[in-house]
C-alpha cells in the first residue's frame, strides 16, 4: 500500500509533494454517466482524498459502451449511477473517503455541495446544469473544468473564477448544435480522451499548478485537434462573473419543476419540496392500474398508460415515451402525487 502511488510520485510536476496536497483536497462530479465516471475512477485511482459524485439518472444497458464504472448486473437492477459508483470506486481505493448523491444538480443542493469543494468536474449532458455549475462556482471562487463529448469528438476547459471567462463569457464560441449521444451516438475512446484531459487539468490545479488557458477540441476518428484562446473573451458585465454578478441559474423555481432529457423522449418532474416517499407504499397504490412494477433501494419502476416510470425516494421522477411536459405533469399529479 505504500508504494501505491509511486509512480505518480516519480513523476517530477506531481512528486512527493503533490502527492501529499492530492490526498489532501476535495473533487465534486457533476454526473456520473460517460465523463463522470471515467473522470472518478482516474481521480480515485489518483488518491485524491475525498471525491463527492452526483447523478440524477439509474443505469441502463445503452450506457455500458462507454461508462466504464458499471456492469450488466448493475443494468439489470437499474441500479442509481451514483450509488453503484461509490461501490465500485471503494473497492477501487478504499483510503479515498466517497460520497455517492442519488439526486438531481439543481438550486436547492448546488451551493452546499461547491462551496466545500477545492475543483468542480463537468460530467453532465446539458448546458442548463453547466450554467448552474459555471453561475454556483464563479459565486464561490471555485475552479471547474468544463467538457463535453458526442460522437467521436470532444472538448475541454478549466475555468478559474475572477481569472479567466467563464462559460456565459464563451457562450459564442462554444459548440451547442444540439447533437446528444442519444441522437447521434459517441463511441469510448471520445470519452476517454476527454477525461483524460479533464483529469490532468484537475490534477494541476489540485497540486497549485496552472491549468492550461485555452479551450480544447479533439477528434480521436479524425485524428484532429486543435485549440482556441478564449481569455481575451472575458466580459466585463458578464451576469455570472463580474463584480455586478447577478447569477441567474441560481434562482430558485416554485411548484413542479420539469426538465426535458437530452435527446431521450423523457421528462423528468421534481415536486417543491424535498422528502422521502416509500417506494413500497407507492406501488401497493398504483398495483391496480401500473404493470412491471419493481424496485431497489433508490428507486421504483413501472409502466402505466404505456409509459414507463422512474420514481426515486425523493419524489423526483423520470416519465419515458412522453415529450409534452402538460403531459408528464398530469401523469405526475395523478399516479405520485401533487
Amino acid at each position: 500500500m505504500e508504494n501505491r502511488y509511486s509512480r505518480q510520485e516519480l513523476f517530477a510536476p506531481i512528486g512527493q509533494a503533490g502527492q501529499e496536497l492530492l490526498i489532501q483536497k476535495h473533487v465534486l462530479i457533476v454526473g456520473a454517466g460517460a465523463l463522470g465516471s471515467a473522470n472518478a475512477e482516474m481521480l480515485v485511482r489518483a488518491g485524491v482524498g475525498e471525491i463527492t459524485i452526483i447523478d440524477r439518472d439509474y443505469i441502463e444497458f445503452s450506457n455500458l459502451n462507454r461508462q466504464q464504472l458499471y456492469v450488466e448486473e448493475d443494468a439489470y437492477a437499474s441500479i442509481a449511477k451514483s450509488a453503484a459508483a461509490t461501490q465500485r470506486l471503494r473497492k477501487i481505493n478504499s483510503k479515498v473517503k466517497i460520497n455517492g448523491v442519488v439526486d438531481q444538480f439543481d438550486t436547492e443542493n448546488a451551493e452546499a455541495l461547491v462551496k466545500r469543494t477545492d475543483v468542480v468536474i463537468d460530467g453532465t449532458d446539458n448546458f442548463s446544469t453547466r450554467f448552474l455549475i459555471n453561475d454556483t462556482a464563479a459565486k464561490h471562487k471555485v475552479p471547474w473544468i468544463y467538457g463535453g463529448c458526442v460522437k467521436s469528438h470532444g472538448v475541454c476547459l478549466a475555468i478559474i473564477p475572477g481569472q479567466t471567462p467563464c462559460l456565459q463569457c464563451l457562450m459564442d464560441v462554444l459548440p451547442q448544435g444540439g447533437e446528444t449521444c442519444d441522437s447521434v451516438g459517441i463511441i469510448g475512446p471520445a470519452v476517454q480522451i476527454t477525461a483524460s484531459y479533464q483529469v490532468t487539468e484537475c490534477l494541476k490545479i489540485l497540486t497549485d499548478q496552472s491549468p492550461s488557458r485555452e479551450m480544447l477540441y479533439m477528434d480521436v476518428w479524425e485524428r484532429q485537434y486543435s485549440s482556441i484562446d478564449v481569455q481575451g473573451l472575458r466580459d466585463p458585465a458578464c451576469s455570472s462573473c463580474s463584480s455586478q454578478a447577478s447569477y441567474p441559474y441560481l434562482r430558485k423555481q416554485k411548484g413542479l419543476r420539469t426538465a426535458i432529457l437530452c435527446g431521450r423522449d423523457t421528462i423528468q418532474i421534481r415536486p417543491e419540496s424535498r422528502g422521502r416517499i416509500s417506494l413500497s407504499v407507492l406501488a401497493e397504490r398504483l398495483e391496480s392500474v401500473a404493470e412491471k412494477v419493481r424496485e431497489n433501494k433508490e428507486l421504483m419502476i413501472c409502466f402505466i398508460e404505456g409509459k414507463r416510470l422512474v420514481v426515486f425516494r425523493d419524489g423526483r421522477t423520470l416519465i419515458h415515451g412522453v415529450s409534452d411536459i402538460k403531459e408528464a405533469e398530469k401523469m405526475y399529479r395523478r399516479y405520485i402525487g401533487a
